[in-house]
């Protein structure tokens, strides 16, 4: 056993300083305290003592209270004022009879308990096996205390990353686009993204523990308990819901729901397909008019061949001489309506074959064309045509997408005027001073129901319309992408008064030549529309 120095602590042993200026009493301690097992340590001075506390973890201290340098209560004082040694047990041993006023002196010290010589070496080896065993436990629970506070460390450090985590996840989900939400199977809102905020009006704060498919109105493709007994049975679903917005607009998504493992959180993934379904719609409709149109082209075909057999023949009764003047005038007629007959076969063919290159077409003769069509529904909703043609100009173009703009155009017009009203369709010359361009100024005008200025700035955006549900919202787009790829314009002018209302709708295509006055041109401005003194609202 090592008697000077520090030695190394195996297993769980403790450290036993013995002071004493005699090595005698130091050895007899060391052969009594041996069967402890225990380091045991002497010191002969008390600075050999204080240099051995600096050093070690000590758990007991045997001091003789009689010593030459410093005596044992006043080495306790000075180890009583260093923080560590402050519970550190010391144990006296005296030669001479203390009195009470002695022990009371070394109890002030710190003395924890007194020995008297002569030694008996079980008492010694209990009273000192006492506060071995006391130090051994303090020490045991200090390092389980390190223990638990290093467990809490990292199970605090491994809650704040998984935080950190879940905030990096929450922020990632508030980017996206589509609308993410987490609800409580019965229905009551956990999370709600900015995402599901833009699509349906309500701020995160004002949907969090409401019941989110109340407030949205859902109408499910199937009854809720079935889609939810699905949630239940296979942890997800997904189909096609119609919900209604703050605003109180009607929005179809392709949502996707999935429940969680312990079935007390549902995650709903929903994604704006409105437009979607509209467009596959109009393309349906597109289709559709397209089969019609090669059908009637068809049909228009097939017609012209017996239909110039008897206009032959009409030809030769007309003009046989067993005819009197009665039967003459009715085979006048019937040749007349052929000849209609035949204008209207030809006008059909021409809407279906579309010419493959750029040609001359004649504006005047082209919207002759179309108010033609629209004969049978301007009479029945008892709307007048006024004409007006300032000039003939001729453009290079494809007739039958120019025939859809007017088309287009006109028809707005007459349903505009259920009521019937007065249709408007001039033709004039005009200058684009902006780009310093001749050009040609077709203006549709109605006195209609005119045109909300909120609606009249989406006037021109896909899938907007004004017609609820009975239009697709992509004529008007349409005829202005056509008027564009004749580097044109297609613009709107609505007025409102207390005693009508008035709708222009000008479609400026420029042709070559040289431009007029500006003064000549503000003169023809103000023929689109009438005098009148009201707000307009204007869309270019």
């Amino acid at each position: 056993m090592q008697k000077r120095g520090i030695p190394e602590m195996p297993d769980d042993r403790v450290n036993i300083l013995m002071v004493d200026d005699q090595p005698a009493k130091l050895l007899s301690y060391e052969v009594i305290l041996a069967e402890l097992g225990e380091n045991l340590i002497k010191a002969t001075t008390a600075t050999e003592a204080l240099n051995v506390l600096l050093k070690t973890d000590i758990a007991v201290v045997l001091m003789d209270v009689s010593m030459p340098d410093l005596d044992g209560f006043e080495l306790a004082d000075v180890i009583r004022q260093h923080p560590r040694f402050q519970k550190t047990a010391i144990i006296f041993i005296s030669g001479v009879h203390l009195t009470d006023s002695d022990k009371i002196q070394g109890y002030r010290s710190g003395a924890v308990d007194y020995i008297s010589v002569p030694v008996v070496p079980e008492v010694l080896r209990a009273k000192i096996g006492v506060f071995v065993e006391l130090h051994r436990k303090s020490r045991q629970l200090e390092r389980l205390n390190n223990n638990l506070e290093r467990l809490i460390a990292e199970r605090t450090e491994e809650l704040r990353q998984r935080e950190e985590q879940y905030r990096t996840r929450a922020e990632l989900l508030d980017l996206a686009t589509e609308a993410i939400t987490v609800r409580s199977p019965g229905g009551i809102t956990q999370f709600w993204n900015s995402g599901a905020a833009a699509l349906y009006g309500w701020s995160r704060e004002e949907m969090l523990g409401q019941d989110m498919h109340s407030l949205l109105h859902t109408v499910f493709p199937a009854p809720r308990e079935e889609v939810e007994s699905a949630l239940r049975d296979y942890k997800s679903w997904q189909g096609n819901l119609v919900q209604k917005t703050r605003a109180g607009g009607e929005v179809v998504v392709a949502c996707r729901k999935t429940m969680n493992h312990e079935g007390n959180a549902i995650l709903e993934v929903s994604r704006d397909i409105t437009a979607q379904l509209q467009a596959e719609e109009a393309l349906r409709e597109t289709e559709k008019l397209a089969a019609m149109g090669r059908v009637a082209g068809i049909i228009a075909h097939e017609i012209n061949n017996p239909l110039a057999a008897i206009t032959n023949t009409l030809y030769l009764v007309r003009n046989h001489p067993s005819l009197d003047d009665t039967a003459r005038h009715f085979a006048d007629m019937a040749e007349q309506e052929l000849q209609r007959v035949s204008h209207i076969t030809r006008q059909t063919l021409s809407f279906y074959r579309e010419s493959k290159q750029p040609i001359p077409v004649s504006i005047p003769e082209l919207l002759d064309d179309v108010l033609e069509l629209q004969e049978r529904a301007l009479t029945s909703a008892r709307i007048q045509l006024r004409k007006r043609y300032l000039t003939s100009p001729i453009v290079q173009g494809f007739p039958v997408e120019l025939r859809q703009v007017f088309l287009n155009l006109v028809g707005n017009a007459v349903q505009a005027m259920p009521g019937g009203g007065t249709l408007g369709v001039s033709v004039r010359e005009t200058t684009d001073w902006l780009r310093q361009r001749r050009g040609t100024v077709i203006s549709i005008l109605d006195s209609g129901v005119g045109i909300n200025p909120e609606d009249a700035k989406r006037l021109f955006q896909p899938f907007f319309s004004t017609k609820s549900t009975k239009g697709t919202g992509l004529g008007l787009w349409i005829s202005k992408g056509i008027v564009q790829k004749y580097d044109g314009s297609l613009s709107c002018r609505s007025i409102r008064t207390s005693r009508g209302s008035s709708t222009c709708f000008r479609v400026f295509l420029p042709v070559t030549g040289a431009t007029s006055s500006p003064a000549a041109e503000s003169s023809r401005r103000e023929q689109d529309l009438p005098n009148q003194q009201a707000a307009t609202v204007q869309v270019l």
